[in-house]
């Protein structure tokens, strides 16, 4: 670049956290051009054997506040082993920003222009033994091919590894490769080419742009009209990079594997199955450890496609999977070569501090000699998504594929009830006992709201519904009062939940129309403070919940006797 031409580099002075009421020595740095003298720079790096670790960057939906635990945890890890740990990250909120976390602290965006002068000062003295890039979420995990290039050595999974995860067209060639079952896709880079896909793979298809976190502008698409509406757009953000468009597995169990693996054994830390069915954003749906409902048999298929994976990837430290199952078939739908989210969760869950052992195993150290024991307490645990519904009222809170939450909470207990009544009250959510519950489904969704209808009602709630629904629900045994959609007229739905005269809400919609036409339901929903399960599975597990507070003890679990 023509800085670098013409010998322009910042220099660093130390953030004085003692605001001059006597001398700070701490090492926490910001960069500046405002000087030429080359001796005012106070970052002074030391001559010892060093980790720069790179940050999550600013929080936004789907890069929160885990991937900071994990920085954190890489840097105690560090130290524990004896490296000098350097911080890359430029939020203020973070606990990996805090003063005291690392030994080093770098107050700089993460950018390439910024890492590289970093990198550059800090191997001006001392051994810079490599970077990691893996616990940052997408943000730090962009720069490592620049990183590469530049002969720096990444710490853990290389670059070869994360392109071959990262890129579509090779992975799908991976899978077939390693004998997997992959949902149908294809990539897109005009209109013309998508429409071509849709037809050979049937819809309804999950279309993306390539690259992104938090399912940024991901839909679940329908038709060929909401396709060509929408491919527009995906073109539009997805830049030089081609659109993927997967075939979308409707009704399956999604499940999601947080793995470490050291190059010649592999530890699976946690298998989630999500509450959510599979087209929800893995971010969004509430999970369980263990897996609740799915048989041994899939369990062990889906640790044995974990291990082969992290084998064929070459995957050193974590490794994320989310798996589809449908009719007794594991179909892999995404690999991410990074922590993901659910680290902490799972750390938690297990009662092993999972990031830290991910850190240990890419300077070297081996799964067998780290004394890997997960807690066998017979609980579960279950993870559940809040939302920031009330602040933002033009938000759908139907869940999909983008992802809308901004954090978690998790319930612990002996059975998944219990453990999910914990979760939702964790949330601020009501668990009704009794009362009217609301049941509007799509039809393909009726076969399974007749066993939920059954349950509510032996739990003592009376059930109304829309006319299809209660249609259905009477002529199958279960007495369904019918209500008015807003559409149909006055007395409506919205009036009952504005009068607050229904305890509990169940609608599941279908297509941008219904979907559009059922907004202001799911709104009034909200604002009446009525709990709202969008999906036949939170259905289930909200159902779950009221018969375990009607017939258990609910307890609070002590968290010394769980880890």
């Amino acid at each position: 670049s023509a800085r670098n031409k013409f010998k322009i580099h910042p220099i660093y002075k130390k953030i004085d956290t003692c605001a001059g009421e006597f001398e700070s020595k701490t090492p926490y740095m910001y960069s500046t051009y405002g000087s030429s003298d080359v001796s005012a720079c106070e970052a002074e790096p030391t001559n010892k054997k060093k980790v720069i670790i790179l940050g999550s960057g600013p929080n936004r939906i789907g890069q929160g506040v885990e991937f900071d635990y994990c920085c954190c945890q890489a840097s105690y890890a560090l130290k524990e082993v004896n490296y000098e740990t350097i911080m890359i990250n430029c939020n203020p909120e973070t606990v990996s920003t805090d003063y005291d976390t690392s030994d080093r602290l770098y107050f700089e965006p993460l950018t390439e222009e910024h890492v590289i002068e970093i990198i550059n000062k800090e191997k001006s003295n001392g051994y810079l033994f490599g970077v990691i890039v893996q616990f940052g979420g997408q943000t730090p995990l962009k720069l490592a091919k620049f990183i590469h290039e530049n002969d720096i050595p990444i710490l853990g999974t290389q670059l070869e590894s994360i392109d071959l995860a990262e890129d579509r067209e090779k992975f799908k060639n991976f899978v077939i490769k390693e004998e997997l079952l992959q949902a149908e896709s294809g990539l897109a880079r005009s209109e013309a080419e998508a429409l071509e896909i849709a037809k050979k793979i049937n819809f309804p298809i999950v279309i993306r742009p390539s690259y992104v976190l938090g399912g940024r502008a991901m839909e679940i698409v329908y038709d060929e009209d909401h396709l060509k509406k929408y491919i527009k757009e995906a073109v539009k953000v997805s830049g030089k990079d081609p659109v993927l468009i997967d075939k979308f597995i409707n009704d399956a169990i999604e499940v999601d594997v947080d793995a470490i693996c050291d190059g010649k054994d592999v530890f699976i830390a946690g298998i989630m199955e999500h509450i959510e069915e599979a087209g929800i954003h893995s971010g969004d749906s509430a999970c369980c450890i263990p897996p609740y409902s799915l048989k041994k048999n899939i369990i062990d298929e889906i640790s044995k496609q974990t291990k082969k994976i992290a084998f064929g990837l070459k995957v050193l430290g974590l490794l994320n999977i989310q798996f589809a199952v449908k009719n007794d078939r594991v179909y892999v739908l995404e690999v991410n070569p990074r922590a993901s989210r659910t680290v902490p969760f799972v750390a938690k869950s297990i009662g092993v501090p999972v990031a830290k052992i991910a850190t240990k195993v890419m300077t070297g150290l081996k799964l067998k000699d780290l004394n890997l024991n997960k807690k066998n307490h017979k609980l579960y645990s279950v993870k559940e998504a809040v939302f920031p519904f009330n602040k933002f009222p033009n938000v759908d809170t139907l869940l999909g594929p983008e992802m809308k939450s901004t954090g978690e909470v998790m319930g612990i207990d002996k059975t998944f009830g219990l453990a999910f009544a914990k979760s939702q009250f964790a949330t601020g959510n009501k668990i009704p006992k009794s009362g009217v519950a609301f049941l509007s489904v799509k039809k393909d969704d009726r076969k399974h709201i007749l066993k939920i209808a059954q349950e509510l009602e032996k739990s003592g709630f009376d059930i109304i519904g829309t006319s299809g629904t209660s249609d259905f629900l009477n002529s199958s045994g279960v007495e369904c009062k019918k209500i008015n959609k807003v559409m149909e007229g006055k007395p409506h739905i919205e009036d009952s939940l504005n009068a607050k005269k229904i305890a509990l809400v169940i609608n599941t919609s279908q297509g941008k129309q219904s979907i559009k036409d059922s907004f202001s339901l799911r709104r009034a929903a909200l604002t009446s403070g009525t709990p709202y399960y969008t999906t036949i599975a939170g259905a289930n597990a909200i159902t779950e919940a009221i018969k375990s507070l009607k017939n258990s003890k609910f307890e609070v679990l002590a968290l010394q006797d769980i880890n």
